[in-house]
């Protein structure tokens, strides 16, 4: 199915993958996406990570959640204008409609760090709801290095394809799956994965840092998690292009 026609309305064109990453979607349900981030924007983002963490405070990430040992941002969309970029990609978008091949939106952009000792979760899906059809992608933008050590996400790959819902088949959802493998990649790759694959972020053991954005789309018949029309501030709406409207559903 060609593009989302209203994306192409607002001149959005299509980027080209590597001839596998489509493939490695298709097949094991994520892909790594590399040099997205250029170093001068890397260095802007990992700063906009560190002053918006720092001046919230104990309020950082509440808008979604907030998690022990862990520095969490959230609704990064209207908290810079350096974030703007991030949910518009050429690439990412092309990579979130091999996905879906239907019309989705923003779902929220939100800021992960597990610090040393934190950061095992239980292995699970974005997507809670049937198998067997997409409605969610998520993407992790890589502001450090991801090593096995750090708090690497990990994710069992096919499981996108895998009929049955996890508490069907796994018991202890913390405990290592033997089919598991490691996201690792250097700081300014973009990981992007199917919804419905299982995942999760796992223990910080060396303590270097892990800073990661999260940027999920859904398909648009779905609520976002973070609601852009409730939560859009007026100095975030005057710079909005057509397109990031669209996406933002705004």
């Amino acid at each position: 199915m060609s593009m989302d026609p209203s994306l192409v309305e607002l001149g959005f064109a299509e980027a080209e993958p590597a001839a596998n990453q489509k493939g490695q979607l298709d097949e094991q349900g994520y892909t790594i996406l590399p040099n997205v981030i250029d170093p001068v924007w890397l260095v802007q983002l990992r700063q906009a990570f560190d002053d918006i963490h720092e001046a919230e405070g104990a309020d950082a990430g509440k808008e979604v959640t907030q998690v022990e040992g862990v520095r969490r941002l959230a609704d990064l969309v209207n908290k810079g204008q350096v974030f703007d970029d991030v949910y518009v990609h050429p690439l990412l978008l092309t990579a979130v409609w091999h996905v879906l091949q239907r019309p989705f939106k923003l779902h929220s952009v939100n800021g992960h760090e597990p610090l040393q000792g934190y950061g095992q979760q239980d292995l699970h899906a974005d997507w809670g709801g049937e198998r067997g059809s997409y409605h969610v992608v998520n993407s992790m933008w890589m502001l450090d290095d991801m090593d096995a050590d750090n708090g690497s996400t990990r994710i069992v790959p096919g499981s996108h394809k895998n009929p049955h819902k996890l508490a069907e088949l796994i018991e202890d959802r913390l405990a290592p799956h033997p089919d598991e493998i490691r996201l690792t990649a250097p700081a300014g790759s973009v990981g992007v994965f199917n919804g419905s694959a299982w995942h999760s972020c796992t223990q910080n053991d060396s303590g270097a840092s892990r800073r990661v954005l999260h940027c999920a789309f859904i398909t648009r018949e779905h609520k976002q998690q973070t609601d852009q029309r409730e939560h859009l501030r007026p100095e975030t709406d005057a710079r909005l292009s057509p397109l990031a409207r669209y996406v933002l559903d705004v």
